[in-house]
C-alpha cells in the first residue's frame, strides 16, 4: 500500500456489541475504516452502500446466517475477502464456513491483535491474487496463479482456467482443493507437512492443522479410485503428505 493510498475499509458483523466494539478499536488503531452490522440483512445493506475491501464474519448471525451472508456478499460484490468468526469448535462447521468463500476463520475466544494480525494477511493475499490475474508472477508459495497447464497420469489442471479434470471429466473442486491439488503437482514426489501446506499454498501464518487434514481427505474422495486407500497422496506419518504422480503402464503392443 502507498502512503497516499486510502486505508482498506473493513466491514464487522457481529452480534455481539462488546465483541464487535473491541474488534472495530483494534482495527482503526491499526489504520482500518471500519463500518459495522449487527446481523446478517444490515451486514448486506452496509456492503451494498459502501463496498468493503474485506468483511469480518460471524458464523452465528439471527436471521441471516454467517455462511449465507459469505455467499450472497460473494455473489454481489465479487471477490471480497472473508474472515470468518466461529464460537463452534465442530471441524465441519470452519471448513464450511471456507467453502462457501472465507478465506480464514478465527475461534472464539480469540486475541484482537491475532485477528488485526490475519486481516493484515488476507489483505495482502487478495492483492497478489489481484496481481496474478491481470498477468503479474506471485512467484513461489502463493497459489496455482496463472501458467501453464499442470498433468499427471489421469490428472489435469488449468490454473488460468480454473479447471480440473481427471480422465477428462471435470472434477468439483473447492478453491481451496484446487490450490491444494495445484501445489501436489508442482511438488511431486516431496514430503509436505501440514504447516507447510497450510502456510505455501494458502499463506496462513495462523490457523488449525487439522484444516488441511480435511481438504486432504475431501481432494482424496475426488480424485483417488479408492480414497480409503489413496495412492497418489500418500500419508507419510508424522511428516505430512506426499504425492506420488501415478505410473503410466506399459506393453508390448506400445512398443510394436
Amino acid at each position: 500500500m502507498t502512503s497516499d493510498a486510502p486505508p482498506a475499509r473493513v466491514l464487522v458483523v457481529d452480534d455481539d456489541p462488546t465483541v464487535a466494539e473491541v474488534v472495530t478499536g483494534y482495527l482503526v488503531r491499526a489504520g482500518f475504516t471500519v463500518d459495522r452490522a449487527a446481523d446478517g440483512h444490515a451486514a448486506l445493506a452496509v456492503a451494498a452502500a459502501a463496498r468493503p475491501d474485506l468483511v469480518v464474519l460471524d458464523l452465528m448471525l439471527p436471521g441471516l446466517d454467517g455462511l449465507e451472508v459469505c455467499r450472497r456478499i460473494r455473489a454481489e460484490h465479487g471477490e471480497v475477502p472473508v474472515v470468518m468468526l466461529t464460537a463452534r469448535g465442530d471441524e465441519d462447521d470452519r471448513i464450511l464456513g471456507l467453502e462457501v468463500g472465507a478465506d480464514d476463520y478465527v475461534t472464539k475466544p480469540f486475541s484482537p491483535r491475532e485477528l488485526v494480525l490475519r486481516v493484515g494477511s488476507v489483505l495482502r493475499r487478495a492483492g497478489t491474487r489481484r496481481e496474478a490475474a491481470s498477468g503479474t508472477d506471485t512467484g513461489p508459495g502463493t497459489g496455482p496463479g496463472t501458467g501453464a497447464l499442470l498433468r499427471s497420469g489421469p490428472l489435469t489442471l488449468d490454473p488460468a482456467a480454473r479447471r480440473a479434470t481427471r480422465d477428462g471429466i471435470e472434477l468439483a473442486l473447492t478453491m481451496r482443493e484446487f490450490e491444494l491439488m495445484a501445489f501436489f503437482l508442482q511438488h511431486p514426489g516431496r514430503v509436505l507437512g501440514r504447516e507447510e501446506l497450510m502456510h505455501r499454498v494458502w499463506g496462513w501464518e495462523f490457523g488449525d492443522l487439522s484444516t488441511v487434514t480435511v481438504h486432504v481427505r475431501r481432494l482424496r474422495e475426488k480424485i483417488e479410485d479408492d480414497p480409503a486407500r489413496p495412492r497418489l497422496i500418500s500419508t507419510v506419518w508424522g511428516v505430512g503428505y506426499r504425492f506420488d504422480p501415478p505410473i503410466a503402464p506399459t506393453t508390448e503392443a506400445a512398443d510394436a
